[in-house]
This record gives C-alpha cells, sequence and structure tokens, in this order.
C-alpha cells in the first residue's frame, strides 16, 4: 500500500445527540455525547489506514490535555505525527457538534485559536518516500509554497486539493495538483446550481487536474483532465445514521481508488459507496469492506 501525507486540520469533536433540532432559545436534553477525534484531514486519513494505507499528518495542536484525545486516536489507527507541530499557547480546535437522530443531519460551531500549518514545518518534511499528498486548502498562501516544493523536488508525487470553502487565494492552487475534490458548498459560493455546472465553469482554471464535486444525496461528478465528464449516483443507506465526516470519508475513498490506478469514474463509485456506508453508521470506524 502506498505512503501518504496529509496536510491539514485535527479537531476535538464534541458531538451531542438530540431527538430533533432544537428551535432558538429552545433548552434541550442531548440522549448521548460523543467526543471524538475530528477534522477534515484528519477523518481522511483514519479512513486511509483502515484501507490499509501508511499514513501521516501534519498539522498543529496546542500544548495542553485536549491535545491527547487526538494524539491517542491517530496512535490508535497507525496514522504517524512526527511532522506535528506543537504550538505553546492557544486552543486546540473545537467542535461542537449537534447530531438531529431523526435526519442523521449535523450542525457544527467550531471554536479556533490556533495557527495553521505553516511552510517552515512542511519544510523539514522528507518527501522522498511518499506517493501521495493531500492538502486541506486552509491556508492557500502556505499551501502554495508547500505544493511548489513538492512540485521542484518530486514533481510525479501525486497531490490532492479539498476545496471545501472560499478563502482568498484558493484559486491559485487549483494548477498545482492532480486531483481536485470540490464540495457543493463552494461550487454554490461560485453561483453554481449542479456539479456538472459547476465542473464545466472551472475547468479552464484547472486544465492539468482531474475535477470532482460531490453533491451530497444527489452523488457526485467529476471531470477528467480531457474533458471527460463522469458520474455517480449517492448510495444512501435504508436509514441515514450519521452525515458527519462523510465528505472527509469520500474523499479517502477517492485518493485510495486513485492509488489504485482505477479510472475517475470507478473510483467516483468506490468513493461515494463508501460515502454512503459511513452515513448508516455512528463514526468511521469499520468502514473496510462495505462496498
Amino acid at each position: 500500500m502506498a505512503n501518504i501525507l496529509g496536510v491539514g486540520n485535527a479537531t476535538l469533536d464534541i458531538i451531542n445527540i438530540v431527538d430533533g433540532y432544537p428551535a432558538e432559545d429552545d433548552e434541550v436534553r442531548a440522549e448521548a455525547q460523543r467526543v471524538y477525534r475530528g477534522g477534515n484531514t484528519a477523518n481522511s486519513l483514519v479512513v486511509l489506514s483502515q484501507l490499509g494505507h501508511r499514513c501521516r499528518w501534519a498539522g498543529t495542536l496546542a500544548d495542553e490535555r485536549d491535545a491527547r484525545p487526538i494524539l491517542d486516536d491517530f496512535e490508535r489507527h497507525h496514522v504517524d505525527t512526527a511532522a506535528a507541530a506543537t504550538i505553546s499557547q492557544g486552543k486546540v480546535p473545537t467542535s461542537y457538534v449537534i447530531l438531529n437522530k431523526r435526519t442523521g443531519s449535523r450542525t457544527i460551531v467550531h471554536y479556533r485559536d490556533l495557527p495553521e500549518y505553516a511552510f517552515k514545518h512542511f519544510a523539514r518534511i522528507d518527501l522522498q518516500e511518499l506517493e501521495w499528498v493531500h492538502f486541506e486548502g486552509r491556508n492557500p498562501e502556505a499551501v502554495k509554497r508547500m505544493l511548489q516544493r513538492v512540485k521542484a523536488e518530486r514533481p510525479e508525487l501525486r497531490c490532492s486539493l479539498e476545496v471545501e470553502k472560499h478563502r482568498p487565494g484558493i484559486d491559485a492552487l487549483f494548477h498545482h495538483v492532480d486531483l481536485l475534490l470540490f464540495s457543493r458548498t463552494f461550487a454554490e459560493s461560485r453561483g453554481a446550481d449542479s456539479a456538472e455546472s459547476f465542473l464545466d465553469s472551472i475547468r479552464n482554471e484547472a486544465p492539468e487536474s482531474d475535477l470532482v464535486c460531490a453533491w451530497g444525496e444527489q452523488g457526485a461528478c467529476g471531470l477528467t483532465r480531457r474533458g471527460q465528464p463522469v458520474a455517480t449516483p449517492a448510495f444512501v443507506p435504508p436509514r441515514v445514521v450519521d452525515t458527519l465526516g462523510a465528505g472527509d470519508v469520500f474523499n479517502a475513498g477517492m485518493i485510495d481508488a486513485r492509488l489504485r490506478e482505477q479510472s475517475l469514474q470507478s473510483s467516483l463509485v468506490a468513493a461515494a459507496r463508501l460515502a454512503g456506508h459511513k452515513c448508516g453508521q455512528e463514526g468511521i470506524e469499520g468502514l473496510v469492506g462495505s462496498g
């Protein structure tokens, strides 16, 4: 299996499960509470580790007690954290999640008091043994320098970029990567009303990349670098239990399938199946063999 580096966020997720989303100014009792390690890139790496890959995480953590559950979970899933940067001040990023058990939907309030992963930390990472680098598009200026380093030292090393939200300068990263993973949120911020129309509108900005846009229950679409459109329906479970992290699972499925040299079409199907399975269960454990 492949050696994968993921550069991005890891959080502490405090999840309260409620029987129906509360109205404003309501006071409701949570039926259950879970505390997990979360974060987009962190979730994707944990899934990729379950799929048999050797994974490393590069991100920032505060030097405080809430970092311990995150590090313990990485260790349990055999995700190496040697490239992490520990910051003496600040707070571990924390997501306060309300999970509606009736629909499986989640609402998140996120708190962050921690700098993003800096280029000076990435510059210390040995790129020679890596076969894939996945970036979360959080801090475009620093990520651009990271991508430039990869292309200068290892031009054959494949890279992916998750584009979840609009951030100033994010567009400048598009032509540096092999696989672009766009969210519905980002596409809609560009005025798109479908994955197909969004990919068609953006293809000239990344002519050397494979493009993918997931659209929730409507499935996902892709566009090869040769301009061939591909698509997959969503694989909705009999009962939607928990959608938290479904996009991260989808991204992991895409990376895994591409590393296995599957076509973009086959990769979309594999990723959508994996994400659908995740929506039918709590958390991201036990996803291997679900397809």
